[in-house]
Protein backbone atom coordinates (compact mmCIF):
# COMPACT_ATOMS: atom_id res chain seq x y z
CA UNK A 1 0.00 0.00 0.00
CA UNK A 2 3.11 2.47 0.59
CA UNK A 3 4.58 1.91 -2.96
CA UNK A 4 1.40 2.74 -4.14
CA UNK A 5 0.18 5.76 -1.99
CA UNK A 6 4.14 7.18 -3.65
CA UNK A 7 2.94 5.96 -7.44
CA UNK A 8 -0.09 8.46 -6.36
CA UNK A 9 1.90 10.62 -5.18
CA UNK A 10 4.47 10.93 -8.78
CA UNK A 11 0.96 11.08 -10.59
CA UNK A 12 -0.07 14.13 -8.29
CA UNK A 13 3.32 15.82 -9.07
CA UNK A 14 2.13 14.95 -13.23
CA UNK A 15 -1.04 16.75 -12.68
CA UNK A 16 0.70 19.98 -11.22
CA UNK A 17 3.66 19.88 -13.45
CA UNK A 18 1.94 21.83 -16.81
CA UNK A 19 -0.90 24.00 -14.72
CA UNK A 20 1.23 26.97 -14.10
CA UNK A 21 3.50 27.02 -17.51
CA UNK A 22 1.25 28.90 -19.41
CA UNK A 23 0.88 31.75 -17.48
CA UNK A 24 4.50 31.79 -15.66
CA UNK A 25 5.62 31.69 -19.69
CA UNK A 26 3.27 34.14 -21.71
CA UNK A 27 4.76 37.27 -20.90
CA UNK A 28 7.56 36.06 -23.12
CA UNK A 29 5.58 33.88 -25.49
CA UNK A 30 2.77 36.61 -27.23
CA UNK A 31 4.90 38.64 -28.18
CA UNK A 32 7.04 36.61 -30.51
CA UNK A 33 3.96 34.47 -31.22
CA UNK A 34 2.65 38.11 -32.63
CA UNK A 35 -0.33 37.72 -30.83
CA UNK A 36 -2.18 39.91 -28.11
CA UNK A 37 -1.94 39.03 -24.70
CA UNK A 38 -5.48 38.21 -24.01
CA UNK A 39 -4.81 35.38 -26.23
CA UNK A 40 -3.77 33.39 -23.37
CA UNK A 41 -7.10 32.98 -22.50
CA UNK A 42 -7.58 31.38 -25.71
CA UNK A 43 -5.42 28.32 -25.08
CA UNK A 44 -7.14 28.07 -21.60
CA UNK A 45 -10.54 27.26 -23.15
CA UNK A 46 -9.67 24.74 -25.31
CA UNK A 47 -7.56 23.50 -22.46
CA UNK A 48 -10.41 23.64 -20.22
CA UNK A 49 -13.19 22.53 -23.03
CA UNK A 50 -10.74 19.12 -23.58
CA UNK A 51 -10.87 18.76 -19.52
CA UNK A 52 -14.29 19.18 -18.97
CA UNK A 53 -15.47 16.64 -22.00
CA UNK A 54 -13.02 13.55 -20.37
CA UNK A 55 -14.40 14.91 -17.04
CA UNK A 56 -17.51 14.11 -17.87
CA UNK A 57 -16.79 10.60 -19.18
CA UNK A 58 -14.42 10.05 -16.46
CA UNK A 59 -17.40 7.51 -14.73
CA UNK A 60 -17.72 5.58 -17.63
CA UNK A 61 -14.16 5.52 -18.78
CA UNK A 62 -13.02 4.70 -14.56
CA UNK A 63 -15.58 1.57 -14.79
CA UNK A 64 -14.44 0.36 -17.89
CA UNK A 65 -10.55 0.92 -17.50
CA UNK A 66 -9.73 1.33 -13.73
CA UNK A 67 -7.86 4.00 -12.12
CA UNK A 68 -4.69 3.08 -12.41
CA UNK A 69 -5.20 2.50 -16.34
CA UNK A 70 -7.14 5.46 -17.22
CA UNK A 71 -4.33 7.35 -15.35
CA UNK A 72 -1.55 5.87 -17.32
CA UNK A 73 -2.99 6.72 -20.41
CA UNK A 74 -3.73 10.28 -19.52
CA UNK A 75 -0.42 11.17 -18.35
CA UNK A 76 1.21 10.08 -21.59
CA UNK A 77 -1.57 11.86 -23.54
CA UNK A 78 0.22 15.22 -21.75
CA UNK A 79 3.32 14.26 -22.17
CA UNK A 80 2.87 13.76 -26.09
CA UNK A 81 0.62 17.22 -26.13
CA UNK A 82 3.50 19.42 -23.91
CA UNK A 83 6.20 17.75 -26.10
CA UNK A 84 4.31 19.62 -29.18
CA UNK A 85 3.73 22.52 -27.10
CA UNK A 86 7.88 22.75 -27.35
CA UNK A 87 7.90 23.14 -31.06
CA UNK A 88 5.02 24.69 -32.06
CA UNK A 89 5.94 27.93 -33.95
CA UNK A 90 3.00 29.59 -34.30
CA UNK A 91 -0.04 30.48 -32.17
CA UNK A 92 -2.54 28.23 -33.88
CA UNK A 93 -0.61 24.84 -33.33
CA UNK A 94 -0.48 25.52 -29.87
CA UNK A 95 -4.32 25.96 -29.75
CA UNK A 96 -3.70 21.89 -32.12
CA UNK A 97 -1.93 20.46 -28.94
CA UNK A 98 -4.18 22.28 -26.33
CA UNK A 99 -6.56 19.49 -27.16
CA UNK A 100 -5.19 16.51 -26.10
CA UNK A 101 -3.38 19.06 -23.35
CA UNK A 102 -7.19 19.54 -21.85
CA UNK A 103 -8.28 15.71 -22.75
CA UNK A 104 -4.89 14.21 -20.78
CA UNK A 105 -6.56 16.24 -17.79
CA UNK A 106 -10.00 15.55 -16.62
CA UNK A 107 -10.72 11.76 -16.80
CA UNK A 108 -7.16 11.42 -14.35
CA UNK A 109 -8.18 14.25 -11.99
CA UNK A 110 -11.57 12.67 -11.45
CA UNK A 111 -10.20 9.27 -11.04
CA UNK A 112 -6.96 10.11 -8.90
CA UNK A 113 -9.68 12.24 -6.71
CA UNK A 114 -12.06 9.27 -6.49
CA UNK A 115 -9.60 6.88 -5.16
CA UNK A 116 -8.22 8.83 -2.75
CA UNK A 117 -10.97 10.11 -1.40
CA UNK A 118 -12.54 6.36 -1.18
CA UNK A 119 -9.71 4.44 0.23
CA UNK A 120 -7.56 7.66 2.39
CA UNK A 121 -8.22 9.76 5.02
CA UNK A 122 -8.59 13.54 4.48
CA UNK A 123 -4.68 14.26 5.71
CA UNK A 124 -3.77 12.15 2.74
CA UNK A 125 -5.85 13.78 0.57
CA UNK A 126 -4.21 16.91 1.75
CA UNK A 127 -1.16 15.94 1.14
CA UNK A 128 -1.53 14.13 -2.04
CA UNK A 129 -3.09 17.62 -3.72
CA UNK A 130 0.26 19.10 -2.12
CA UNK A 131 2.30 17.12 -4.75
CA UNK A 132 0.32 18.89 -7.27
CA UNK A 133 1.37 22.04 -5.87
CA UNK A 134 5.08 20.73 -5.88
CA UNK A 135 4.75 20.21 -9.62
CA UNK A 136 2.89 23.48 -10.25
CA UNK A 137 5.40 25.81 -8.14
CA UNK A 138 8.06 23.78 -10.03
CA UNK A 139 6.66 24.32 -13.26
CA UNK A 140 6.87 28.16 -13.69
CA UNK A 141 11.01 27.51 -11.84
CA UNK A 142 11.87 25.67 -14.99
CA UNK A 143 10.00 27.85 -17.30
CA UNK A 144 12.19 30.93 -15.21
CA UNK A 145 15.71 28.80 -15.64
CA UNK A 146 14.67 27.67 -19.78
CA UNK A 147 14.16 31.56 -20.00
CA UNK A 148 16.83 32.67 -18.74
CA UNK A 149 19.16 29.84 -19.88
CA UNK A 150 18.72 30.95 -23.09
CA UNK A 151 16.52 27.52 -24.07
CA UNK A 152 13.44 29.90 -24.72
CA UNK A 153 9.63 28.82 -23.41
CA UNK A 154 10.02 26.17 -26.01
CA UNK A 155 12.82 24.77 -23.67
CA UNK A 156 10.34 24.96 -20.70
CA UNK A 157 7.63 23.11 -22.33
CA UNK A 158 10.26 20.18 -23.27
CA UNK A 159 11.73 19.81 -19.92
CA UNK A 160 7.92 18.89 -18.55
CA UNK A 161 7.62 17.17 -21.74
CA UNK A 162 10.51 15.05 -20.64
CA UNK A 163 9.28 14.80 -17.01
CA UNK A 164 5.99 13.21 -17.82
CA UNK A 165 7.21 10.49 -20.31
CA UNK A 166 9.55 9.59 -16.82
CA UNK A 167 6.12 9.47 -14.91
CA UNK A 168 4.19 7.95 -17.10
CA UNK A 169 6.37 4.40 -17.38
CA UNK A 170 6.13 4.78 -13.61
CA UNK A 171 2.55 4.57 -13.67
CA UNK A 172 2.18 1.58 -16.05
CA UNK A 173 5.30 -0.50 -13.93
CA UNK A 174 2.49 0.23 -11.22
CA UNK A 175 -0.74 -1.30 -12.32
CA UNK A 176 -0.78 -4.35 -10.91
CA UNK A 177 -0.61 -2.72 -7.65
CA UNK A 178 -4.12 -0.87 -8.22
CA UNK A 179 -5.70 -4.17 -8.18
CA UNK A 180 -4.24 -5.47 -5.58
CA UNK A 181 -5.41 -2.52 -3.39
CA UNK A 182 -8.88 -2.35 -4.49
CA UNK A 183 -9.13 -6.00 -5.28
CA UNK A 184 -9.54 -7.61 -8.70
CA UNK A 185 -12.15 -6.40 -10.94
CA UNK A 186 -13.06 -3.77 -7.92
CA UNK A 187 -10.93 -0.59 -8.46
CA UNK A 188 -13.77 1.56 -7.84
CA UNK A 189 -16.90 1.82 -5.65
CA UNK A 190 -20.33 2.41 -7.31
CA UNK A 191 -23.47 1.28 -9.35
CA UNK A 192 -22.45 -0.95 -12.12
CA UNK A 193 -24.54 1.61 -14.65
CA UNK A 194 -22.97 4.96 -15.12
CA UNK A 195 -25.19 7.57 -13.98
CA UNK A 196 -26.35 10.19 -16.51
CA UNK A 197 -25.46 13.71 -16.42
CA UNK A 198 -29.39 15.05 -15.87
CA UNK A 199 -29.60 12.19 -12.84
CA UNK A 200 -26.35 13.13 -11.15
CA UNK A 201 -27.85 17.02 -11.34
CA UNK A 202 -30.91 15.95 -9.59
CA UNK A 203 -29.07 14.41 -6.33
CA UNK A 204 -29.83 17.06 -3.76
CA UNK A 205 -26.20 19.32 -3.21
CA UNK A 206 -25.43 18.56 -6.75
CA UNK A 207 -25.90 21.98 -8.48
CA UNK A 208 -24.36 23.71 -5.31
CA UNK A 209 -21.13 22.07 -5.16
CA UNK A 210 -20.85 22.44 -9.07
CA UNK A 211 -21.32 25.77 -8.48
CA UNK A 212 -18.66 25.90 -5.54
CA UNK A 213 -16.19 24.21 -8.04
CA UNK A 214 -16.51 26.15 -10.39
CA UNK A 215 -15.69 29.55 -8.60
CA UNK A 216 -12.85 28.08 -6.64
CA UNK A 217 -11.02 26.91 -9.95
CA UNK A 218 -12.09 29.72 -11.71
CA UNK A 219 -10.40 31.82 -8.79
CA UNK A 220 -7.58 29.65 -8.42
CA UNK A 221 -6.66 29.43 -12.10
CA UNK A 222 -7.47 33.46 -12.92
CA UNK A 223 -4.52 34.22 -10.33
CA UNK A 224 -2.49 31.51 -11.27
CA UNK A 225 -2.25 32.80 -15.21
CA UNK A 226 -2.94 36.31 -14.30
CA UNK A 227 -0.10 36.53 -11.92
CA UNK A 228 2.90 37.48 -13.87
CA UNK A 229 0.66 39.68 -16.22
CA UNK A 230 -0.26 41.49 -13.22
CA UNK A 231 3.23 42.03 -11.88
CA UNK A 232 4.70 43.20 -14.75
CA UNK A 233 1.65 45.68 -15.63
CA UNK A 234 0.48 46.77 -12.47
CA UNK A 235 3.78 46.63 -10.15
CA UNK A 236 6.78 47.47 -12.59
CA UNK A 237 8.33 43.43 -11.93
CA UNK A 238 10.39 42.49 -15.17
CA UNK A 239 8.81 39.13 -17.27
CA UNK A 240 11.70 37.11 -16.42
CA UNK A 241 11.39 38.16 -12.50
CA UNK A 242 7.52 37.81 -12.60
CA UNK A 243 7.73 34.45 -14.09
CA UNK A 244 9.77 33.15 -11.14
CA UNK A 245 7.74 35.76 -8.42
CA UNK A 246 4.25 33.93 -9.74
CA UNK A 247 5.83 30.52 -8.41
CA UNK A 248 4.56 32.08 -4.88
CA UNK A 249 1.35 31.85 -5.52
CA UNK A 250 1.71 28.28 -6.05
CA UNK A 251 4.10 27.71 -2.80
CA UNK A 252 1.40 29.15 -1.13
CA UNK A 253 -0.82 26.39 -1.82
CA UNK A 254 1.36 23.20 -1.83
CA UNK A 255 2.82 24.97 2.08
CA UNK A 256 -0.79 25.07 2.98
CA UNK A 257 -1.97 21.61 1.59
CA UNK A 258 0.99 20.35 3.50
CA UNK A 259 0.14 22.18 6.92
CA UNK A 260 -3.55 21.43 5.76
CA UNK A 261 -2.80 17.36 5.99
CA UNK A 262 -2.21 18.25 9.98
CA UNK A 263 -5.00 20.52 10.64
CA UNK A 264 -7.28 17.84 9.55
CA UNK A 265 -6.80 15.85 12.28
CA UNK A 266 -8.23 18.48 14.30
CA UNK A 267 -10.37 20.09 12.15
CA UNK A 268 -13.47 18.61 9.75
CA UNK A 269 -13.53 19.01 5.74
CA UNK A 270 -15.96 22.07 6.40
CA UNK A 271 -14.11 24.13 8.79
CA UNK A 272 -10.83 23.68 6.65
CA UNK A 273 -12.56 25.16 3.66
CA UNK A 274 -13.97 28.15 5.28
CA UNK A 275 -10.41 28.93 6.98
CA UNK A 276 -9.24 29.12 3.28
CA UNK A 277 -12.15 31.11 2.12
CA UNK A 278 -10.89 33.55 5.08
CA UNK A 279 -7.84 33.30 3.99
CA UNK A 280 -7.98 34.12 0.50
CA UNK A 281 -9.98 37.29 1.52
CA UNK A 282 -6.78 38.59 3.29
CA UNK A 283 -4.52 37.81 0.36
CA UNK A 284 -6.93 39.91 -1.80
CA UNK A 285 -7.11 42.76 0.69
CA UNK A 286 -3.07 42.53 0.52
CA UNK A 287 -2.86 43.01 -3.52
CA UNK A 288 -5.49 45.50 -3.39
CA UNK A 289 -2.78 48.02 -0.88
CA UNK A 290 -0.66 50.46 -2.97
CA UNK A 291 2.25 50.17 -1.33
CA UNK A 292 4.28 48.10 -4.14
CA UNK A 293 5.79 44.71 -5.07
CA UNK A 294 6.28 43.43 -1.30
CA UNK A 295 2.64 43.56 -0.25
CA UNK A 296 1.38 41.97 -3.80
CA UNK A 297 3.74 39.07 -3.23
CA UNK A 298 2.47 38.34 -0.17
CA UNK A 299 -0.71 38.37 -1.33
CA UNK A 300 -0.08 36.06 -4.13
CA UNK A 301 1.30 33.73 -1.05
CA UNK A 302 -1.52 34.29 1.05
CA UNK A 303 -3.94 33.66 -1.84
CA UNK A 304 -2.20 29.75 -1.99
CA UNK A 305 -2.39 29.30 1.83
CA UNK A 306 -5.88 30.12 1.51
CA UNK A 307 -6.99 27.55 -1.59
CA UNK A 308 -4.52 24.89 -0.32
CA UNK A 309 -7.44 23.14 1.98
CA UNK A 310 -10.61 23.71 -0.64
CA UNK A 311 -10.22 21.63 -3.66
CA UNK A 312 -9.03 18.70 -1.51
CA UNK A 313 -11.20 18.98 1.61
CA UNK A 314 -14.58 19.42 -1.03
CA UNK A 315 -13.22 16.72 -3.07
CA UNK A 316 -12.70 14.39 -0.07
CA UNK A 317 -16.44 15.53 1.63
CA UNK A 318 -17.96 13.93 -1.24
CA UNK A 319 -19.01 10.61 -0.74
CA UNK A 320 -20.20 11.59 2.73
CA UNK A 321 -22.15 14.39 1.11
CA UNK A 322 -23.48 12.02 -1.63
CA UNK A 323 -22.53 8.62 -1.00
CA UNK A 324 -19.90 6.18 -2.08
CA UNK A 325 -22.09 4.72 -4.86
CA UNK A 326 -22.22 8.29 -6.07
CA UNK A 327 -18.77 9.86 -5.74
CA UNK A 328 -17.09 9.00 -9.13
CA UNK A 329 -19.99 10.48 -11.04
CA UNK A 330 -19.94 13.90 -8.28
CA UNK A 331 -16.31 13.90 -8.65
CA UNK A 332 -16.83 14.07 -12.51
CA UNK A 333 -19.15 16.73 -12.68
CA UNK A 334 -17.48 18.24 -10.25
CA UNK A 335 -14.36 17.98 -11.99
CA UNK A 336 -16.23 18.94 -15.19
CA UNK A 337 -17.81 22.40 -13.14
CA UNK A 338 -14.45 23.38 -12.10
CA UNK A 339 -12.92 23.34 -15.84
CA UNK A 340 -15.73 25.25 -16.94
CA UNK A 341 -14.95 27.75 -14.74
CA UNK A 342 -11.43 27.48 -15.66
CA UNK A 343 -12.63 28.29 -19.34
CA UNK A 344 -14.96 30.81 -19.01
CA UNK A 345 -13.12 33.17 -15.70
CA UNK A 346 -9.44 33.28 -16.87
CA UNK A 347 -10.06 34.15 -20.60
CA UNK A 348 -13.02 36.94 -19.56
CA UNK A 349 -10.56 38.68 -17.34
CA UNK A 350 -8.03 38.60 -20.08
CA UNK A 351 -10.33 40.85 -22.19
CA UNK A 352 -11.30 43.02 -19.20
CA UNK A 353 -7.10 43.15 -18.65
CA UNK A 354 -6.91 44.47 -22.14
CA UNK A 355 -9.67 46.85 -22.75
CA UNK A 356 -9.65 47.98 -19.40
CA UNK A 357 -6.92 47.55 -17.28
CA UNK A 358 -5.53 44.56 -15.16
CA UNK A 359 -5.64 46.50 -11.74
CA UNK A 360 -9.56 44.70 -11.80
CA UNK A 361 -7.75 41.50 -10.55
CA UNK A 362 -8.10 41.61 -7.02
CA UNK A 363 -11.45 42.39 -7.42
CA UNK A 364 -12.61 39.96 -9.64
CA UNK A 365 -11.15 37.57 -7.34
CA UNK A 366 -13.02 38.78 -4.75
CA UNK A 367 -16.35 38.20 -6.32
CA UNK A 368 -15.58 34.55 -7.13
CA UNK A 369 -14.41 34.20 -3.29
CA UNK A 370 -18.02 35.49 -2.17
CA UNK A 371 -19.91 33.64 -4.77
CA UNK A 372 -18.06 30.28 -3.30
CA UNK A 373 -18.49 30.84 -0.12
CA UNK A 374 -22.54 31.09 -0.64
CA UNK A 375 -22.89 28.05 -2.72
CA UNK A 376 -20.50 25.88 -0.38
CA UNK A 377 -22.87 27.04 2.70
CA UNK A 378 -25.75 26.10 0.45
CA UNK A 379 -24.15 22.65 -0.03
CA UNK A 380 -24.03 21.90 3.73
CA UNK A 381 -27.65 22.81 4.11
CA UNK A 382 -28.69 20.73 1.39
CA UNK A 383 -26.79 17.73 2.03
CA UNK A 384 -25.40 17.80 5.33
CA UNK A 385 -22.10 18.18 7.05
CA UNK A 386 -19.61 15.90 6.05
CA UNK A 387 -18.09 13.49 8.84
CA UNK A 388 -14.59 14.13 8.15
Amino acid sequence: MSLLLAIIYLAFISLGLPDSLLGSAWPSMYGPLGVPMSYAGIISMIISGGTIVSSLLSDRLTKKLGAGRVTAVSVGMTAVALAGFSVSPTFWMLCLWAVPYGLGAGSVDAALNNYVALHYASRHMSWLHCMWGLGATAGPYIMGYALTAGMGWQGGYRIISILQAGLTVAIIASLPMWKTRSGEGAEESGPARALTLREIVRIPGAKAVMITFFCYCALEQTAGLWASSYLVLQKGVPPETAASFAGLFFIGITVGRAVSGFLTIRLNDRQMVRLGQAIIAVGIVSLLLPVGEGAALVGLILIGLGCAPIYPCVIHSTPDHFGPENSQALIGVQMASAYLGVCVMPPLFGLAAAHITAALLPGYLLLLLAVMAVMHQRLLRVSGPARS
